[in-house]
């Protein structure tokens, strides 16, 4: 009797353990002193992001579908001089993340990795300097989020590409994307193949895609399951 009640502690503890690591997986590592060095930042730089960077509600939209998600392997196309990979990596700080980000433009991305730096979020940041069309498929992943806010009418090729190295569950985002369909300003034929992509997309099976258009227009991808 003794022993079978030794057993069933044992596997109350195990169970207990078991629970209180997953809850703990799940809850967003908090930072206050990180937190005010980019709200500080943010603050100080607002309104100055004009170089092909995002609105800061989309920044913000960014940064809820991480924490939400809990996703931690993280990959931006197109970083500029880096709003956006701000608020990603500052979600990852507190998911326990990495963020992948690339820029063509050799000016844009020393630019960036000084913001980056400045906002305390560097050594959540790999930031690489070359051509996404290359980099990308040689990228191995596997990614839980990603970014897509370079060369329009490559976002189909992009997403492509990566599709195989998105897990499931994952979340594929791309920028200035409109649902023409649904009153938003682009959609099929919209500019630069961001209408074809969001077409291309819609019409995965295993994919559930919806466009956020209260800022600069965020299509929202979620991989549902591998095929």
């Amino acid at each position: 009797m003794k022993t079978r009640k030794n057993f069933y502690s044992i596997l109350l503890l195990l169970v207990s353990l078991i629970v209180t690591a997953n809850l703990n997986s799940q809850t967003p590592k908090e930072n206050p002193a990180l937190d005010a060095k980019v709200k500080k930042f943010l603050a100080e730089h607002s309104g100055q992001w004009h170089d092909l960077n995002i609105p800061t509600s989309d920044g913000q939209l960014i940064y809820d579908l991480i924490i939400k998600g809990n996703y931690k392997s993280a990959l931006e196309i197109g970083t500029s001089t880096g709003h956006s990979g701000i608020y990603i990596a500052w979600a990852l700080a507190k998911t326990g993340g990495k963020l992948i980000t690339i820029e063509l433009d050799e000016g844009r991305h020393k630019t960036a990795l000084e913001n980056f730096k400045q906002a305390g979020l560097s050594e959540y940041i790999d930031a690489r300097n070359g051509d996404a069309h290359t980099i990308v498929k040689e990228l191995k992943g596997p990614f839980d989020f990603v970014f897509s806010d370079a060369d329009k009418d490559w976002y189909k090729n992009y997403f492509i590409d990566l599709d195989p190295k998105l897990k499931t569950g994952g979340c594929f985002t791309s920028h200035n994307v409109y649902d023409r369909s649904a009153g938003g300003r682009g959609g099929r034929g919209g500019d630069q193949g961001q209408g074809s992509y969001l077409e291309y997309v819609k019409s995965l099976k295993n994919y559930e895609t919806t466009v956020n258009s209260t800022g600069g227009g965020l299509a929202i991808s979620y991989k549902r399951a591998d095929k």
